[in-house]
């Protein structure tokens, strides 16, 4: 191929940096014979010419125009020669788009609400992506800020929770190092505060109708300084007569004060950064006064609507009070059978009463009550009702020429007119014959003397006022005999008692049953014995029954007609006489060393109890029994001169003629014996009476003295009052005898200590003469001889008592004394 046809290619360019927005060309030129010149843009695709890429080709020179570049026309572009023989050459340019930096939109000032997270918009670009910084009072932001400022990603500055001293001026630089580029923008920041109300006070009292005046005061705080208005039902207050504004409407008079003056007023105050209201109140007294409350007429069953309207300021609250039962009904209530409902608004209460009741008739109270004050006002329920019948008696019961009244009840609303009827013929008031009528306010008694048998039949009691009519049918029925009681049973049969029992009978022949006649009699005897009932009970009790006898028995019953039919004849028998049953016993302490025990007779075998036997002894001890004997008649036995601290058995057993019963068997133990020390017997006392008693005591001890030393050695104050009273010759033959009886009582064998013998309870006295113990006779003394009668419970009289002092004389002429357990 000759050198001149080597195609080539070159574009002017190699590399150019377009800035975005410019617009630059490229000229491709081929050497050679191109068939076609083409160029290509950086995603490979043949350009075909537009607005923004424009194509000029003429030969073998092809002119590429970009206008207005931008980012997205970097890259490589190709210019690319065909010729004919199909061989291809192609020249590349490289392009680089760079952005200057631009600031978007960037605003100032920027405005912010006090609290919220602030964000400073500064939106700058370029290519490369530039570098912002920023600076606050001539001090860059850095990381050391973070709690307070922070750059966001998008190069805009966040202030968290933004306040007033944040406010400022706030720069915005951007740079960029290839370029050695930098700008930037001053941002001021506002700082937008909402408003605060303050309010000295809130609530204010005035009295309707005095030309009262009420100033309110609403104070406003922010930034910007708030608008402050006034707003009452929903519409600004504006100047006027009524209303007076100032200090720039913070204060609101309101004059000459008037009940519709009562209630709330808005203060509200806004700017920028939002709005505030405060209410205050307007209370205006007025005292309640019920303007509307009347009686009310309603039809049972129907409803009624009682009303009640009040005035007042505050607005009183209603409440109903109901005088029947004193229930009280407030706002929204309602009865437990949900009858009776209360609602209210706006000074107006209603109470209402569904399916109107009798029991609903009487007086309410209406009562209107607030903190100044009340008022209360009554309202009559009247309730018209149709005619009632009272009773549900309709079938009377005689005989011919019994007269017999029959009754017709009635209540109504208004009062109705009772009429008589018989086979649709109205019978008069004074009518003749054997019926006759009496009438009185809600009664009508009709009088029938039946004379035969058409006088017995139904007769008809008309009622009617304007509420309603109604008709009660009553039946004159002719009266028989009862009919026979029937399963007669005997009960509780003893010796000389028996319960009869039976069933009612089945027919009381329309006369009620006055009494029963119960008829019994020893099979062989042919008289009966009567007895009746009580009333209409059906229980009779036979008494003074022989035993061991079969009786007959049978039963009718009475009514005002007569005597009906017996019941079916019944037989039984007494029980023969036998032993009888143990007695029940129960115990009680007793005074001192004594014990009570309850006797209670059980079944007596059909003879009288004779005596009871009590045997007791002290459990510990292996002694024999004592006994008392105690009469059938008693209903206690009293073992007395006990043993303390001592636990006892008891037999006891019942006696009549036919024998013994068996034994009831009893235990009981005896408490402590008393411990009377100093403590107790001084503890009540007081200290005078303590000392009282130590100066008794010691006068008895120089008494005791004086008196021995008058027999021992003839001295003291006791001889010398001797001497003075009687001669000498009376002194001297006394005073030898006293001197040896004294003597003799004090002294033994010469000795100058007193001999006091001690002896024990259960001790025996011994016999002077042998030595030989002597039994002392009480009534405890064992029997010998099970036996023989017990002894009497008098023989105890004859004992010594337990706080008995025994004295008896020696052959030494000594005093034994015996001191015996007190009793408690």
């Amino acid at each position: 191929m000759p050198a001149s046809a080597v195609l080539q290619v070159s574009i002017s360019l190699n590399k150019v940096e377009l800035s975005v927005g410019e617009s630059k060309f490229f000229t491709c030129t081929a050497i050679g014979e191109p068939v076609s010149l083409d160029w290509y843009n950086p995603q490979g695709e043949r350009i075909v010419s537009s607005q923004h890429l424009v194509l000029h080709t003429e030969a073998v020179r092809s002119r590429l125009t970009i206008y207005n570049a931008n980012v997205e026309d970097a890259g490589i572009y190709r210019c690319q020669a065909v010729d004919a023989k199909g061989q291809t050459q192609e020249a590349t340019v490289v392009l680089e788009i760079y952005q200057k930096l631009t600031f978007r939109e960037v605003q100032s000032p920027q405005e912010f609400r006090q609290g919220d997270v602030a964000e400073v918009v500064c939106d700058v670009i370029s290519s490369p992506v530039p570098v912002v910084s920023w600076f606050y009072n001539n001090m860059e932001i850095t990381d050391q800020h973070y709690n307070k400022f922070r750059i966001l990603p998008n190069n805009n500055l966040q202030i968290h929770k933004v306040t007033k001293t944040d406010e400022g001026v706030y720069r915005c630089e951007a740079r960029v190092e290839a370029r050695g580029e930098i700008d930037f923008r001053d941002i001021a920041v506002i700082v937008n505060v909402p408003p605060v109300l303050s309010v000295p006070q809130q609530s204010f009292n005035a009295t309707a109708d005095y030309q009262e005046s009420v100033t309110f005061t609403c104070r406003a705080y922010g930034s910007p300084d708030p608008e402050v208005t006034w707003h009452r039902r929903g519409k600004q207050i504006e100047e006027s007569d009524q209303y007076t504004l100032k200090g720039r409407g913070t204060m609101l008079t309101v004059r000459s004060i008037g009940q519709d003056d009562g209630g709330s007023y808005s203060c509200k105050a806004s700017n920028k950064a939002g709005e505030a209201e405060q209410e205050l109140f307007l209370k205006v007294f007025v005292q309640p006064h019920i303007t509307q409350l009347r009686n009310v007429t309603a039809v049972e069953g129907s409803a009624a609507m009682i009303s009640c309207t009040a005035e007042g300021e505050p607005l009183p609250e209603i409440s109903w009070r109901r005088l029947s039962d004193g229930r009280t009904f407030a706002d929204g209530d309602k009865s437990s059978d949900g009858r009776v409902e209360v609602l209210g608004r706006h000074g107006k209460s209603m109470l209402t009463i569904s399916g109107v009741k009798l029991s609903d008739w009487g007086r309410f109270d209406c009562e209107a009550l607030s903190r100044i004050g009340g008022h209360q006002k009554s309202m009559f329920l009247d309730i018209e009702y149709a005619p009632k019948f009272q009773t549900n008696h309709t079938i009377y019961y005689s005989w011919e020429g019994n007269p017999v009244n029959i009754s017709c009840d009635v209540m109504a609303n208004p009062q109705a007119s009772l009429l008589w009827k018989r086979d649709r013929l109205t019978i008069s008031t004074e009518g003749p014959g054997n019926t006759r009528v009496y009438s009185t306010e809600g009664r009508s008694l009709l009088e029938v003397t039946p004379m035969s048998d058409r006088d017995f039949g139904r007769y008809n009691c008309t009622a009617r006022n304007n509420i309603g009519i109604r008709f009660q049918e009553f039946i004159l029925a002719q009266a028989d005999v009862p009919s026979n009681p029937y399963s007669v049973r005997l009960s509780s049969v003893s010796q000389r008692l028996a319960t009869v029992t039976f069933m009612k009978p089945d027919s009381h022949g329309g006369v009620p049953i006055g009494h029963y006649l119960v008829k019994y009699k020893d099979v062989a005897s042919q008289d009966w014995r009567d007895v009746k009932s009580h009333g209409v009970q059906t229980m009779v009790l036979l008494t003074n029954l022989e035993p061991n006898t079969t009786y007959e028995v049978r039963v009718a019953a009475v009514n005002g007609k007569g005597q009906g039919e017996f019941s079916h004849t019944e037989s039984f028998q007494t029980l023969p006489i036998r032993e009888p049953s143990p007695p029940a016993v129960h115990g009680q302490r007793g005074v001192g060393k004594a014990y009570r025990l309850g006797l209670v007779k059980q079944d007596d075998g059909g003879m009288p109890i004779v005596e009871y036997i009590v045997k007791y002894k002290m459990q510990e001890k292996d002694e024999q029994w004592m006994t008392k004997l105690v009469p059938g008649v008693n209903d206690f036995v009293l073992l007395q001169h006990l043993q303390w601290n001592t636990r006892y058995e008891v037999e006891i057993t019942a006696r009549n003629v036919k024998g013994l019963s068996e034994p009831t068997y009893f235990q009981f133990s005896m408490p402590q014996r008393p411990d009377i020390t100093a403590d107790s017997l001084f503890s009540g006392l007081g200290l005078g009476a303590v000392v009282g008693l130590g100066l008794a005591a010691l006068l008895l001890v120089l008494v005791v003295v004086d008196v021995s030393c008058f027999f021992l050695r003839q001295c003291g104050l006791l001889m010398c009052i001797t001497k003075k009273l009687c001669g000498k010759k009376s002194a001297t033959s006394s005073k030898s005898k006293d001197m040896e009886e004294g003597k003799a009582a004090y002294l033994n064998d010469g000795s100058k200590e007193p001999i006091v013998e001690m002896r024990t309870e259960e001790e025996r006295i011994t016999n002077p003469d042998d030595g030989s113990p002597v039994n002392e006779p009480n009534e405890t003394t064992p029997l010998t001889e099970p036996e023989k009668l017990p002894l009497k419970e008098e023989n105890g009289k004859e004992t010594l008592k337990t706080d008995a002092i025994e004295i008896k004389v020696h052959g030494d002429s000594s005093i034994l004394s015996k001191v015996e357990d007190s009793k408690a």
